[in-house]
Protein backbone atom coordinates (compact mmCIF):
# COMPACT_ATOMS: atom_id res chain seq x y z
CA UNK A 1 0.00 0.00 0.00
CA UNK A 2 2.90 2.29 -0.08
CA UNK A 3 2.22 3.91 -3.29
CA UNK A 4 4.89 6.43 -4.47
CA UNK A 5 3.90 9.78 -3.13
CA UNK A 6 3.98 11.59 -6.59
CA UNK A 7 1.99 13.88 -5.46
CA UNK A 8 3.30 18.11 -5.26
CA UNK A 9 2.43 18.10 -1.82
CA UNK A 10 1.45 21.84 -0.77
CA UNK A 11 0.58 22.71 3.22
CA UNK A 12 -1.85 25.34 4.34
CA UNK A 13 -0.32 27.94 5.74
CA UNK A 14 -1.68 29.69 8.82
CA UNK A 15 -1.86 32.78 10.94
CA UNK A 16 -1.35 33.11 14.44
CA UNK A 17 -5.12 32.59 14.89
CA UNK A 18 -5.17 29.90 13.01
CA UNK A 19 -6.80 30.91 9.99
CA UNK A 20 -6.10 29.82 6.45
CA UNK A 21 -3.61 31.99 4.86
CA UNK A 22 -2.36 30.71 1.55
CA UNK A 23 -0.42 27.39 0.34
CA UNK A 24 3.28 26.45 0.24
CA UNK A 25 5.37 23.48 -1.40
CA UNK A 26 6.13 20.99 1.48
CA UNK A 27 9.51 20.66 0.18
CA UNK A 28 10.10 24.66 0.74
CA UNK A 29 8.55 25.45 4.71
CA UNK A 30 10.67 23.23 6.87
CA UNK A 31 13.42 25.18 7.30
CA UNK A 32 15.22 27.56 10.16
CA UNK A 33 12.32 30.10 9.71
CA UNK A 34 9.38 27.94 9.11
CA UNK A 35 6.20 29.44 8.96
CA UNK A 36 2.99 28.43 10.92
CA UNK A 37 0.74 25.52 9.17
CA UNK A 38 -1.66 22.84 9.74
CA UNK A 39 -0.14 19.00 10.61
CA UNK A 40 -1.86 16.29 12.31
CA UNK A 41 -0.23 13.40 14.85
CA UNK A 42 -1.63 9.89 14.88
CA UNK A 43 -1.49 7.35 17.44
CA UNK A 44 -2.39 3.54 16.48
CA UNK A 45 -3.85 1.21 19.14
CA UNK A 46 -4.44 -2.48 18.17
CA UNK A 47 -6.75 -4.94 19.83
CA UNK A 48 -4.86 -5.64 22.82
CA UNK A 49 -4.38 -1.90 23.99
CA UNK A 50 -1.00 -1.27 22.79
CA UNK A 51 0.23 1.94 21.41
CA UNK A 52 1.91 2.04 18.05
CA UNK A 53 5.49 3.84 18.07
CA UNK A 54 8.01 4.50 15.27
CA UNK A 55 11.17 5.87 15.02
CA UNK A 56 11.51 8.05 12.25
CA UNK A 57 13.93 7.05 9.05
CA UNK A 58 17.38 8.51 9.08
CA UNK A 59 16.71 10.16 5.55
CA UNK A 60 14.46 12.21 6.93
CA UNK A 61 14.50 16.28 6.98
CA UNK A 62 13.71 16.77 10.43
CA UNK A 63 14.62 14.83 13.27
CA UNK A 64 15.95 11.67 11.78
CA UNK A 65 15.80 8.27 13.75
CA UNK A 66 13.57 10.01 16.00
CA UNK A 67 11.02 7.93 18.33
CA UNK A 68 7.64 9.31 18.18
CA UNK A 69 3.53 8.84 17.74
CA UNK A 70 2.63 6.14 15.10
CA UNK A 71 2.84 8.95 11.96
CA UNK A 72 2.31 12.34 11.23
CA UNK A 73 1.59 14.59 8.18
CA UNK A 74 -0.04 17.11 6.14
CA UNK A 75 -3.58 17.49 4.93
CA UNK A 76 -3.59 18.77 1.68
CA UNK A 77 -5.03 21.81 0.71
CA UNK A 78 -8.78 20.37 -0.39
CA UNK A 79 -8.48 17.69 1.78
CA UNK A 80 -10.29 17.00 5.26
CA UNK A 81 -8.05 16.13 8.35
CA UNK A 82 -9.48 12.62 8.54
CA UNK A 83 -8.73 12.17 5.34
CA UNK A 84 -5.12 13.05 5.48
CA UNK A 85 -4.66 10.69 8.42
CA UNK A 86 -6.28 7.42 6.15
CA UNK A 87 -4.19 8.98 3.24
CA UNK A 88 -0.85 8.59 6.08
CA UNK A 89 -1.66 5.76 7.85
CA UNK A 90 -1.43 4.00 4.08
CA UNK A 91 1.39 5.43 2.94
CA UNK A 92 3.77 5.61 6.48
CA UNK A 93 2.61 2.32 7.71
CA UNK A 94 0.59 0.00 4.84
CA UNK A 95 -2.36 0.78 7.67
CA UNK A 96 -6.01 0.83 7.33
CA UNK A 97 -7.44 2.19 10.09
CA UNK A 98 -11.13 1.11 11.31
CA UNK A 99 -11.20 3.80 13.49
CA UNK A 100 -10.28 7.40 13.88
CA UNK A 101 -11.56 9.62 16.86
CA UNK A 102 -10.13 13.70 17.41
CA UNK A 103 -8.01 13.79 20.79
CA UNK A 104 -6.74 17.09 20.81
CA UNK A 105 -8.08 19.51 18.12
CA UNK A 106 -6.54 22.58 19.44
CA UNK A 107 -2.48 21.16 20.07
CA UNK A 108 0.04 23.59 18.55
CA UNK A 109 3.72 23.40 18.78
CA UNK A 110 6.95 24.61 17.85
CA UNK A 111 10.71 23.17 18.37
CA UNK A 112 13.54 23.42 16.80
CA UNK A 113 15.95 20.00 15.70
CA UNK A 114 19.35 19.36 15.91
CA UNK A 115 19.94 20.24 12.32
CA UNK A 116 18.50 23.86 12.93
CA UNK A 117 15.11 22.19 11.32
CA UNK A 118 12.25 24.17 13.08
CA UNK A 119 8.28 22.63 13.29
CA UNK A 120 5.77 25.41 13.69
CA UNK A 121 2.48 23.30 13.01
CA UNK A 122 -1.12 24.01 14.91
CA UNK A 123 -1.12 19.85 14.67
CA UNK A 124 -4.80 18.41 15.63
CA UNK A 125 -4.15 14.97 17.43
CA UNK A 126 -5.93 12.02 16.77
CA UNK A 127 -6.60 8.13 18.04
CA UNK A 128 -7.28 5.37 15.67
CA UNK A 129 -7.34 2.05 15.54
CA UNK A 130 -6.38 -1.18 14.12
CA UNK A 131 -6.33 -4.83 13.84
CA UNK A 132 -3.51 -5.34 11.24
CA UNK A 133 0.31 -5.19 11.49
CA UNK A 134 2.27 -2.25 9.96
CA UNK A 135 4.49 -2.63 6.75
CA UNK A 136 6.30 0.28 7.11
CA UNK A 137 7.38 2.80 4.20
CA UNK A 138 11.35 2.69 5.20
CA UNK A 139 11.60 6.48 3.23
CA UNK A 140 9.48 6.93 6.26
CA UNK A 141 9.86 4.63 9.16
CA UNK A 142 13.14 2.93 10.36
CA UNK A 143 11.31 0.86 12.68
CA UNK A 144 8.67 0.65 14.86
CA UNK A 145 7.30 -1.26 18.27
CA UNK A 146 3.65 -1.66 20.34
CA UNK A 147 3.41 -0.84 23.51
CA UNK A 148 1.33 -0.47 26.23
CA UNK A 149 -0.16 3.14 27.19
CA UNK A 150 1.08 3.43 30.49
CA UNK A 151 4.96 2.22 29.73
CA UNK A 152 5.15 4.83 26.71
CA UNK A 153 3.66 7.18 29.11
CA UNK A 154 6.53 6.76 31.96
CA UNK A 155 9.30 6.48 28.96
CA UNK A 156 8.34 10.10 27.85
CA UNK A 157 8.05 11.41 31.55
CA UNK A 158 11.52 10.20 32.34
CA UNK A 159 13.61 10.71 29.13
CA UNK A 160 11.47 13.52 27.01
CA UNK A 161 14.55 13.76 25.41
CA UNK A 162 14.82 10.58 23.91
CA UNK A 163 11.51 11.32 21.71
CA UNK A 164 10.21 13.48 19.21
CA UNK A 165 9.24 17.15 21.23
CA UNK A 166 5.10 16.70 19.94
CA UNK A 167 5.26 13.28 21.11
CA UNK A 168 6.69 14.55 24.80
CA UNK A 169 4.16 17.34 24.74
CA UNK A 170 1.18 15.01 23.68
CA UNK A 171 1.68 12.32 25.51
CA UNK A 172 1.10 14.64 28.55
CA UNK A 173 -1.95 15.64 27.35
CA UNK A 174 -3.64 12.33 26.13
CA UNK A 175 -5.75 11.10 28.72
CA UNK A 176 -4.89 7.55 26.84
CA UNK A 177 -1.43 7.86 28.20
CA UNK A 178 -2.06 8.10 31.96
CA UNK A 179 -1.37 5.29 34.07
Amino acid sequence: MHTANTLDEHVILLDDEGRHIGTAPKHSIHGSDTVLHLAFSCYVLNPLGEVLVTRRALTKKAWPGVWTNSFCGHPLPTEPLTQAVTRRAGFELGLDLDHIDLALPLFRYRATDSNGIVENEICPVYLATTVAEPTPNPDEVAEYAWTRPADLYRAVTDAPWAFSPWMALQVQQLDTFRA
